[in-house]
């Protein structure tokens, strides 16, 4: 296995998503400098549940999840494919950790995972979970 590096951004406000800002324009930069993943693990404060869970969509969708901005916001979609198999290692390794994790077949991509990735990975090939 192949150690990556491990990242911390936020979107701030979602008109980011739409891009011509400073902001974007740093995020469109910054993986330039990183190696390839294999899959993307984002780790979101946007899915608020009970306990641990982890995507398990082979096709997660692109969720909106939040109000009053501009149409073209809405229009926006990120259609990375999921990687239910990264999933189970992370949740076997969690479970090694004493961890229960949820699997999720159903949840999609919330603004605060693809709104920095539609500029990391704009053509959105690379897996996220």
């Amino acid at each position: 296995m192949t150690l990556m590096p491990t990242l911390f951004t936020a979107h701030r406000n979602p008109m980011n998503a739409l891009g011509g800002t400073k902001f974007s324009e740093f995020l469109e930069t910054w993986a330039e400098d990183l190696p390839r993943p294999r899959a993307i693990l984002c780790i979101s404060a946007h899915w608020e549940r009970h306990g641990l869970a982890v995507t398990m969509s082979l096709n997660p969708g692109t969720i909106h999840d939040f109000y009053g901005f501009p149409e073209e916001l809405y229009t926006i979609t990120y259609p990375a494919p999921g990687a239910p198999d990264v999933g189970e290692e992370v949740i076997t390794l969690l479970g090694s950790a004493g961890y229960f994790v949820d699997r999720d077949q159903t949840r999609g991509l919330d603004h605060g995972t693809w709104a920095p990735l539609r500029f990391f990975y704009p053509d959105a090939e690379i897996p996220v979970l």
